[in-house]
């Protein structure tokens, strides 16, 4: 049965989390870091109801299902491929009762899924403005990378949308443009709360940023101490490798 649910050009990775598994292009775009940093940072309570924008494969819900056992997640994927790759994921790893696949713009999601409905959303959205770099060949890299089918102000607008009050938006960014995505939040009425910056090494600059947001909240931001991901030999630190296997 799994071998029938792999096709031409695809691969099934073991997630290391209680046996989960994933597919994936052999060539193409898939997860990396900044999504296994995310899912972890964005922890789902009980019963939670989790969106994710743009959900590629279906890394994060994946990932956090392992954990929260009790939420229940809603991927939103534009492109088709890339939505039925995350079903099938989701099928192989049966969780289908847990994690639903829909194929959509994530700026539909609202009217979709209903304004307030949900209590957490994330979303590791593309990384580089539009004009900043020329766009990827590959569609999906393009989506992932580039924002070429909506903006990042879109994004949280659409995150603000679905969020209840007192929910929270959890985000991983470029730390280069934290500026920017503190202001797009607050925007959106959503409030940072806590930050994270997730350097390379101690020594190094950070290259990431860890942000939850909670709609309606009151101003305060909280400091979290810096994720070092790895040592000076370049192995993962204890706490990386904590993360991995969770």
């Amino acid at each position: 049965m799994i071998e029938n649910m792999i096709r031409d050009g695809e691969r099934l990775d073991d997630l290391q989390r209680g046996g989960l598994r994933i597919l994936q292009k052999t060539s193409g775009f898939r997860f990396g870091t900044d999504a296994v940093l995310l899912a972890h940072f964005a922890a789902p309570r009980p019963k939670d109801r989790v969106v994710d924008l743009g959900a590629g494969t279906g890394v994060l819900p994946l990932l956090m299902s392992a954990r929260s056992t009790n939420a229940n997640f809603t991927a939103i994927e534009l492109l088709p491929e890339m939505a039925d790759m995350a079903a099938r994921s989701v099928a192989l790893n049966q969780l289908e009762a847990q994690i639903t696949v829909l194929e959509a713009d994530l700026r539909d999601a609202p009217s979709l899924l209903g304004y307030g409905c949900a209590d957490l959303v994330v979303c590791n959205p593309p990384y580089s403005p539009l004009g900043a770099a020329l766009p990827n060949n590959d569609p999906a890299r393009a989506l992932a990378r580039h924002e070429v089918g909506c903006t990042l102000a879109q994004v949280i607008e659409s995150a603000g949308k679905l969020l209840r009050n007192g929910g929270r938006l959890a985000m991983v960014f470029p730390a280069q443009r934290l500026l920017e995505l503190l202001d797009a939040q607050r925007v959106a009425r959503i409030e940072p709360k806590r930050v994270r910056l997730v350097h390379q090494r101690v020594q190094d600059p950070p290259k990431l940023a860890l942000l939850e947001g909670v709609k309606l909240a009151r101003p305060a931001l909280h400091w979290l101490p810096p994720l070092i991901l790895c040592d000076e030999s370049g192995a993962y630190t204890e706490e990386t490798q904590g993360i991995y296997s969770d």
